[in-house]
């Protein structure tokens, strides 16, 4: 196969199970999974890669499916990642394929992404003979929850031997046929914490012969705030939200403790140190000044996650010369955290943007009315497979 017929040859190969893939998808959009509990999942991602004749683990990160194809050759290990479960949202798109289990549904579109890395696994497999090294396709469970699951398949052996890594992401913001890159650092790191500040309850009547804890915590939440205002450097985004606090239940008692619970997310590493020992710096002067005892816990989550630009550039490069170039899109990077971060922190990665917009909606992910456009899945299968192509193939095709 000459390299400008590889081209022509994904689109037939693609047309051929594009309806099988919108059906698994379907089939997954309708009972979806939380967290680690990606049983179903996991067994239909192992009976599809079973009958692509691709060789495959289960059980790898608890419920994540690893499938390999070795092409036989020496050459660098590609390493293609999906993630698969889903929110613990109530479904309300009334879609004949809509939701079966309450408060559950797939709204930031894995359903999507599970079925496109089996598009691209079943072409890759039937592309072996002209491709050189080793595809390992990650499943991945727990994206969506603080343990994450690609922490748990690292920990399990997912990298061995993986030299570079693309993981892919849809867009409803972005239209079907367009592809999309960040340069450099993507989004932010995701840390939570939690502050309980402890006082001493009373009357409401006599606060004298109390240590009130909601004074406290309403005098350390407004202090938090000037941690990314007046000691980060304002070139470097960072955010600090309080996301809940609890405590007291009754209009005339002063409670015992106040809990406050909130992230922290920034894109430089530095300043996830720096903002940590502000934090508690407050919480020793308010305990100081204000008569309280704040118990402070932060866990750390997730990195940035920042593109590779070798991987970034040649990835993009051979999706423009399939679709064109005004096919490609370079977006601004954000602040929302990603797991596949803890992949780049150990190979070379990427993660590609995926056009998803349905025509006539304005969808947006983490949604009960998300409903992206199916036709993501084919250029999904698309991209990927014309990137391991060039990737493990460029002079051989």
């Amino acid at each position: 196969m000459h390299k400008n017929e590889i081209g022509s040859h994904i689109e037939e190969a693609v047309e051929a199970i594009e309806a099988k893939l919108i059906d698994i998808r379907r089939d997954i959009h309708a009972y979806p999974e939380t967290g680690f509990d990606v049983v179903r999942t996991s067994a239909l991602v192992a009976d599809s890669l079973k009958q692509a004749g691709i060789p495959y683990q289960t059980a790898i990160g608890r419920t994540g499916v690893v499938g390999t194809i070795d092409t036989g050759r020496p050459g660098p290990t590609l390493l293609l990642r999906a993630d698969m479960d889903a929110l613990p949202i109530h479904e309300q798109t009334g879609l004949e394929f809509a939701s079966n289990i309450d408060g559950k549904m797939h709204a930031c579109g894995h359903d999507l992404h599970t079925s496109t890395l089996i598009g691209a696994g079943i072409l890759l497999e039937g592309l072996k003979p002209h491709l050189v090294g080793t595809i390992k396709l990650m499943f991945q469970p727990a994206e969506e929850t603080s343990e994450s699951g690609a922490r748990a398949m690292i920990e399990d052996g997912v990298l061995d031997g993986v030299d570079m890594a693309i993981g892919f992401h849809n867009h409803p913001d972005e239209e079907v046929g367009s592809f999309s890159y960040v340069s450099g650092i993507v989004n932010g790191s995701s840390d939570e914490f939690s502050i309980v500040v402890r006082g001493r309850s009373g009357h409401a009547a006599r606060p004298h012969m109390a240590n009130d804890p909601i004074v406290a915590a309403a005098t350390l939440i407004l202090q938090l705030q000037t941690i990314v205002s007046r000691e980060v450097d304002p070139m470097h985004p960072a955010v600090l939200t309080i996301g809940g606090i609890e405590g007291g239940k009754t209009e005339n008692i002063i409670p015992d403790a106040i809990r406050i619970i909130g992230t922290v997310r920034t894109q430089h590493r530095e300043n996830r140190d720096l903002i940590e020992n502000a934090i508690r710096r407050q919480c020793e002067g308010v305990s100081t000044s204000m008569n309280v005892n704040c118990e402070f816990n932060m866990v750390r989550g997730v990195p940035s996650l920042i593109n590779d630009d070798a991987l970034t550039a040649r990835t993009m490069k051979a999706i423009a010369a399939h679709f064109g170039s005004q096919s490609v899109e370079q977006r601004p990077a954000s602040l929302g955290a990603e797991d596949f971060a803890l992949v780049g922190e150990k190979v070379p990665a990427f993660q590609l943007g995926i056009g998803a917009r349905t025509p006539g909606r304005d969808d947006k992910l983490h949604n009960s009315d998300y409903q992206p456009d199916e036709r993501s899945i084919r250029n999904g299968v698309i991209a990927l497979t014309l990137a391991a192509c060039d990737i493990l193939a460029a002079d051989r095709i």
